[in-house]
């Protein structure tokens, strides 16, 4: 394997920041497109469905290779869990807890990538990986517990829908794994994407939204989904998957920051230390 020069490594990391940057928004940006009272499955259909149209033209335009037929199901699924209940989920745990609460509680993704990995594919799960993993689930439990000032209210719902949403980033890990590594990755975000807009379509409540509503859904759409994604994907290809993920781990760090900058949302001490808890769990999982 040829050894990334410094170059390279400045390029990819480069690019995994700005996704992550964008990534970190995506709490706040969602807050300003549900500000008028927009239903969250309102936003989460027409993301989906904007970035779905953005996927599906780069797949064209780029002449992707069509998704393997034996890979069809499992984006079936991914579009279904992973776009359509991750989305609807995350929102609602921004409504009901707010955004820093609910970007810490989606980050118990480790911990379903662990049991999946483990029930599904038998993986072995090192001493190392086991306490890291024990760190973040002890982290979750803590930011579940606290408090805090502005939007951030405790609730079983907003905990619920906090940890749901975790488990269905998890399947991006577990399901996408053979996904991406077999068919274009614009393919398969274009196929789930596809599938999770129509999923949500039977029950989504049309109506006219606000310009600040547009804003939002488009700002959500286009970076933090599409161009987020290819920036991630750009900064893999030129990076060790150790050091992608542990940049990536400034993902609720940045949600907490922008929540509090924006809104005025501020985790209690006990809150703050358990999400530093499942930061330290999430690199020490990275570097193992």
């Amino acid at each position: 394997m040829t050894r990334p020069t410094p170059a390279t490594i400045r390029t990819g990391s480069i690019a995994i920041v700005l996704a992550v940057l964008s990534w970190g928004l995506l709490g706040v940006m969602s807050r300003v497109a549900m500000a008028d009272g927009t239903p969250p499955l309102t936003i989460a259909f027409w993301r989906a469905a904007i970035a779905a149209a953005l996927f599906t033209v780069h797949a064209a335009v780029t002449r992707a290779e069509p998704l393997h037929s034996t890979d069809r199901p499992a984006a079936l699924f991914l579009g279904v869990a992973g776009v359509a209940v991750l989305y609807f989920a995350y929102l609602n745990a921004i409504e009901q807890g707010g955004v820093a609460l609910s970007s810490i509680l989606m980050y118990s993704a480790p911990i379903w990538v662990a049991i999946g990995g483990r029930v599904f594919f038998h993986e072995r799960v090192s001493a190392r990986a086991a306490g890291a993993l024990t760190l973040t689930l002890v982290g979750v439990a803590l930011v579940a517990l606290s408090s805090g000032t502005g939007a951030v209210r405790w609730s079983p719902g907003a905990v619920g829908w906090g940890l749901l949403s975790g488990a269905m980033y998890a399947l991006y890990f577990l399901v996408g794994r053979r996904l991406f590594s077999r068919n274009a990755s614009a393919r398969v975000m274009s196929w789930a994407l596809s599938v999770g807009a129509a999923t949500m379509l039977p029950f989504v409540q049309f109506q006219s939204l606000s310009r600040s509503a547009w804003s939002g859904v488009v700002f959500l759409a286009v970076v933090c989904t599409y161009a987020a994604y290819l920036a991630y994907a750009e900064g893999v290809k030129r990076l060790p998957s150790a050091r992608a993920a542990t940049i990536a781990t400034l993902e609720p760090v940045i949600a907490v920051v922008a929540a509090y900058v924006v809104w005025g949302e501020r985790l209690s001490p006990l809150g703050l230390a358990g999400a530093a808890t499942v930061i330290v769990g999430v690199l020490l999982s990275a570097v193992a």
